[in-house]
């Protein structure tokens, strides 16, 4: 099988997804996950597809979420590899309605990585929000504020992040950076290219 891209990734989500915002999440996912490529010294495209794909069967079933992956994805010939690791983000976490998902546990930094980076990009996307300026000119200083503010962007699970942040072994602040950048990158994507 080829190497999943985010051209084809981008096709296989408009075939199960219908809402706007959860394309816009699919943007900021992706962006984030590109630029920690970057500092992986990773393959941007393939990285930016996984994090483009990884909530293929939310719309659907949300309830069930990550447990559709696999139906909605080895059809379309995506490698079983790529399933598991776009599987991996749900790792231990309960959904809203109280049932866990998949259990795949993230063991690779592209598995990490979209762990983390999931809840992680709805809270740096809440910030630009109510910001002026958007994403530019966002610090990392200025982000950890509103991380600490347990109010602010509430339904963001931040123990989730910072699972993610001790799975992948690194400062928090260089993550943060990461997703800051790559989601300015991307502006345009979101919808923040004000």
């Amino acid at each position: 099988m080829s190497r999943l891209t985010l051209a084809k990734a981008k096709e296989i989500l408009k075939k199960h997804t219908t809402e706007p915002s959860l394309f816009t999440h699919a943007a900021c996912v992706s962006a984030a996950m590109g630029a920690l490529a970057d500092y992986y010294h990773e393959d941007k495209d393939y990285w930016e597809a996984i994090g483009w794909l990884h909530d293929v069967d939310y719309e659907k079933f949300p309830s069930e979420h990550c447990h559709h992956v696999r139906e909605l994805l080895a059809p379309e010939g995506v490698d079983e590899e790529d399933i598991r690791i776009i599987i991996s983000h749900g790792y231990g976490v309960v959904t809203e309605y109280g049932v866990c998902t998949e259990e795949v546990e993230p063991t690779t930094p592209i598995m990490k990585s979209l762990f983390t980076v999931d809840e992680l990009t709805g809270l740096i996307h809440a910030y630009a929000l109510m910001r002026p300026e958007g994403l530019d000119g966002m610090t990392v200083k200025s982000l950890k504020k509103k991380w600490k503010d347990k109010h602010f962007a509430a339904g963001c699970k931040r123990d989730v992040i910072q699972r993610g942040f001790d799975m992948m072994g690194l400062d928090p602040a260089v993550v943060m950076q990461c997703c800051i950048d790559g989601m300015t990158a991307h502006k345009a994507d979101i919808g923040l290219d004000k």
